[in-house]
């Protein structure tokens, strides 16, 4: 980002309650699923929501042991529903009574034969072109930047309180934003902070505002970072109805809280409902994988990393590194490093993080990147930033 002067950066976060990530979720649960029973079926499951009403549409390829009837997936739509909260009439929005389609079909064999080595190139191919890119920055324990992590921590822990009842309040939609500011470009604390929480009719703003920044906001912002800080909690003074409910819901609509807050560039591809044959969403991840070993290294403070395919061939068509002036060594000799320690192809991609294992759903609320502990990724180890040093 911008070196040497001052500023302020915003980035927001949703809720797994937002209508977007009720879809994104719901994907990659249809994902999870079909990966269980067969972890070489492709997917491409796309989520549509809106007030007592879920579609479930895309195309998957998979085998006879793979195979699970539409009975099963609307039981899984309605799981996730569940799951996350919507389980009242009165919020618009009830995972037993809302009316589920599915629309899935089978895979063009003009894309499959990209993947499975059955057409131009002999091998393991992208499943589709386009380029993906990936971060890191010393900002935070996680290597993240810091207005989208803490704006994914706000809604993590304002979640909390509400599936524990300790703000029995809450209802399942919110939204938080984070703006920092820097100072010769490092962070220096938080200027403004704004949450908007679906809620209950009954409750005063005031006591929503006061409980919202005390037991949550204080909670998991750094106390150093909270001098003069502004707060706008539900702004608008109401926020009752939300969720699919309010506004309709699409996977893959909030692709910049699922990277870097817009800190970091995003090739455009989204991530959900996604199989790892897709590099939209394991090139993204590989390169965060990347990103962040160069940086855990020493060797830059921050660390952007492009990468680009094309469809049906394994190796990327281009890889450029911009570590914004922060390497220690020149960012060609950093490309050379990766090209030399890295396998690229989609399927280096999807053993060197064990694509076929990871449970997807998980990933699909509070962003991708940056999760810490058991939470954490495999695109999120540091094991390979000893390559650098």
């Amino acid at each position: 980002m911008i070196q040497d002067r001052d500023y302020v950066f915003t980035s927001e976060s949703v809720s797994e309650g937002h209508p977007d990530k009720v879809c994104d979720q719901i994907s990659d649960a249809v994902l999870d699923a079909y990966l269980a029973l067969d972890n070489t079926t492709r997917v491409a499951c796309e989520t549509l929501t809106t007030t007592d009403h879920v579609t479930v549409a895309g195309e998957i390829s998979t085998s006879p042991k793979g195979h699970i009837t539409k009975e099963k997936i609307e039981l899984i739509a309605r799981d996730v529903m569940k799951d996350i909260g919507y389980v009242h009439d009165d919020i618009g929005f009830d995972y037993r009574t809302a009316k589920v389609h599915i629309l899935l079909h089978e895979q063009s064999q003009d894309i499959a034969q990209g993947v499975t080595g059955d057409g131009l190139h002999k091998e393991e191919g992208a499943g589709d072109q386009g380029m993906m890119f990936g971060f890191a920055i010393n900002e935070t324990d996680a290597l993240m930047p810091m207005p989208i992590y803490y704006s994914h921590k706000i809604l993590e822990e304002l979640t909390r309180l509400r599936k524990t009842n300790a703000l029995p309040f809450l209802r399942p939609d919110a939204k938080s934003q984070v703006t920092v500011k820097y100072e010769k470009g490092k962070p220096a604390g938080i200027q403004t902070v704004v949450v908007s929480t679906q809620h209950t009719p009954d409750v005063e703003h005031a006591k929503l505002t006061e409980q919202v920044i005390e037991m949550c906001v204080k909670k998991v912002l750094p106390a150093e970072l909270l001098k003069g800080t502004n707060y706008f909690i539900n702004p608008t003074g109401r926020f009752v109805v939300g969720g699919p409910h309010g506004d309709c819901g699409l996977t893959g609509r909030k692709i910049i809280v699922d990277t870097y807050g817009g800190y970091g560039r995003h090739g455009g591809g989204a991530f959900s409902g996604k199989d790892p044959s897709k590099v939209d969403r394991s090139a993204a991840y590989m390169m965060r994988y990347v990103a962040k070993n160069v940086v855990a290294s020493g060797i830059a403070s921050q660390c952007e990393i492009q990468v680009a395919y094309a469809i049906g061939v394994a190796k990327p068509v281009s890889l450029l590194v911009n570590t914004f002036g922060t390497g220690k060594v020149a960012d060609e000799k950093i490309e050379q490093i990766i090209q030399a320690n890295f396998d690229l192809t989609p399927r280096g991609i999807r053993e060197t993080l064990n694509l076929r294992k990871i449970q997807y759903r998980p990933t699909a609320a509070y962003g991708h990147f940056g999760r810490t502990g058991q939470n954490s990724f495999t695109w999120e180890n540091t094991d390979k930033a000893g390559v650098f040093k």
